[in-house]
């Protein structure tokens, strides 16, 4: 299910956080959005996921008006991962995945064995059928993005976003959860810090500064020195990868300028 986003503006107190932002998201892609803090990428993320109501613009799900969805009918259809999933009691990680069926339910109806079977599905799924009885808080970072991505897969959508779903995760949780996103099949578009990750796992990248898009396409042909000392203030060098060959980039600072004499 292809994601557009058309001419998408954000407007809150007077500040202009996005402006005239075009994107696309093929169907079965990984789409990456990288840049800056404070660039933009959270704002524009939480239009997609209805969060929040774009000042102008639209975003289509499979050529339909998500904000003109009901919002049950669009959680049918796309699930999210915010930058921060805060619990405020202790669900067992079995509740937490089985929120992800509530976009499936009529009123005040039980759990059916169809949303049993979804969530025991889900949490297989991302290795976690162990996890089912644990308290979400008792949980590490990685262990939680697991059931967290385990409930979206139990909502059964078409599309995915994710807001920096690997902060503070260590290395090899940060490379799992991009691999269980990676392998979900799903429509995807997340946002990244890690531009290294962003090379390896992503179709597509958009790279967005001061709330507009300044680049996109392949990792390769947009993760250039030039646009890096640009964007992001640092010398870029780009090397294989001595494993598997992939775009792999080093980073140091730029030299600061002289005042003149």
């Amino acid at each position: 299910m292809r994601i557009d986003i058309d001419d998408l503006t954000v407007e809150i107190a007077g500040a202009r956080l996005v402006e005239d932002v075009t994107l696309r998201v093929g169907g079965g892609q990984l789409v990456g959005l990288v840049g800056p803090n404070g660039s933009g990428k959270s704002s524009l993320l939480r239009c997609v996921y209805r969060a929040l109501r774009p000042t102008a613009g639209t975003v289509r799900l499979g050529g339909e008006d998500l904000h003109a969805m009901s919002a049950r009918e669009g959680a049918r259809r796309l699930a999210a991962l915010p930058q921060e999933s805060v619990a405020e009691f202790d669900f067992t990680v079995t509740e937490v995945v089985a929120m992800g069926r509530l976009p499936h339910q009529r009123g005040m109806a039980r759990t059916t064995a169809e949303d049993r079977q979804a969530c025991e599905a889900a949490l297989s799924r991302v290795g976690a059928g162990h996890l089912a009885d644990r308290g979400f808080l008792t949980l590490s970072g990685g262990e939680k993005q697991r059931v967290l991505i385990a409930r979206a897969l139990a909502q059964q959508p078409q599309a995915l976003v994710l807001d920096e779903p690997t902060n503070h995760l260590d290395i090899a949780q940060q490379l799992e959860v991009l691999s269980l996103v990676r392998e979900s099949g799903l429509t995807v578009v997340t946002a990244l810090h890690d531009l290294n990750l962003a090379a390896v796992h992503c179709d597509l990248l958009y790279v967005i500064q001061q709330g507009r898009i300044v680049a996109s396409g392949a990792p390769y042909d947009v993760l250039t020195p030039e646009l890096l000392a640009e964007v992001f203030g640092v010398r870029a060098h780009r090397v294989a990868h001595p494993g598997s060959g992939a775009l792999h980039l080093l980073f140091d600072r730029l030299p600061s300028a002289r005042p003149a004499t």
